[in-house]
């Protein structure tokens, strides 16, 4: 990252100020993400009527918007060339196949090359917002049963789900444990089924169930989704102990068991980049446990 010239806060889009920690180099790609947001919301010819939020290492931008008297969402993703041959890259258009579950449908694509290469998705909005502004949560979930019993009637639908998408080959699994837990413990799958890939707090919507972000949706080991939501939890011990309860099935088998090593060596991968710092501990004191 380029040095920071100063500290002082710099001027972003529409006149929002971006984090003095920003660097300048980082400020501008911000903006640069804005303005293509603007390009594709003219376009769609839409109307952007709720304050942009950036995703993941700002490779994402997404707003509410409206076209005449209908609310959508707009989604644009940013990446180099060389990444988009990934299945990412078309991983929620194709999530359309799952007709029967409370997600976003992606009603039209746009891409572009200026730089990078970029792509708009124009979606359905679902109602609601995020439990969590955070991929981690931090507050206690307030959620109904009524939730709790949609997220595993989902996560049943997408386990069910036929694919010959990839969220997570052997290599992967293997890797991320070996690298984290050396040789300690057995990386083996013997049991794959079609997961989310990335059921974490900020992809779920509240009171209302939905789930967000199918970028990454493919075969993976059984169990990486309950695995998943349940690390993302451990930072709130009674949300943590009604995921394990709404996945006791899965969690405790061996695969489950395999997929919980798994992921916690994928997040404190991530810990290790600089993401979540709080959930490392955590995460250690879940891996001892297990």
């Amino acid at each position: 990252m380029p040095e920071q010239p100063d500290r002082s806060p710099v001027l972003g889009h529409r006149g929002h100020t971006l984090s003095p920690q920003l660097s300048e180099a980082d400020a501008q790609f911000r903006e640069w993400m804005h303005e293509n947001l603007d390009r594709a919301a003219t376009h769609f010819n839409l109307t952007i009527i709720g304050e942009p939020s950036l995703g993941w290492l700002d490779r994402s931008i997404s707003a509410p918007v409206r076209r005449i008297d209908e609310q959508m969402w707009l989604r644009v993703v940013s990446e180099d060339r060389q990444w988009i041959a990934g299945e990412f890259w078309t991983g929620n258009l194709e999530a359309n196949a799952f007709t029967a579950l409370s997600k976003p449908r992606v009603v039209d694509v746009f891409e572009w090359e200026h730089g990078r290469h970029q792509r708009a998705e124009l979606m359905t909005l679902v109602p609601g917002s995020p439990c969590s502004r955070t991929d981690a949560l931090r507050h206690t979930a307030d959620l109904p049963d009524e939730w709790w019993a949609e997220l595993r009637r989902t996560s049943k639908l997408i386990a069910a789900m036929p694919t010959d998408r990839v969220n997570a080959d052997q290599a992967l699994v293997t890797g991320r444990m070996q690298q984290q837990f050396g040789n300690s413990v057995n990386p083996v799958v013997r049991e794959w089924e079609t997961v989310h890939g990335d059921l974490h707090w900020a992809n779920l919507m509240g009171p209302q169930f939905g789930l967000l972000d199918w970028e990454s949706w493919g075969r993976g080991p059984v169990g990486t989704d309950a695995a998943t939501l349940l690390s993302y939890s451990l930072l709130v011990p009674q949300t943590a102990e009604r995921v394990r309860d709404t996945f006791a099935d899965v969690l405790a088998t061996d695969a489950g068991l395999l997929a919980q090593f798994y992921v916690a060596a994928r997040l404190l991968h991530r810990v290790d980049r600089g993401d979540h710092p709080d959930l490392a501990a955590p995460l250690r004191r879940h891996v001892d446990g297990l």
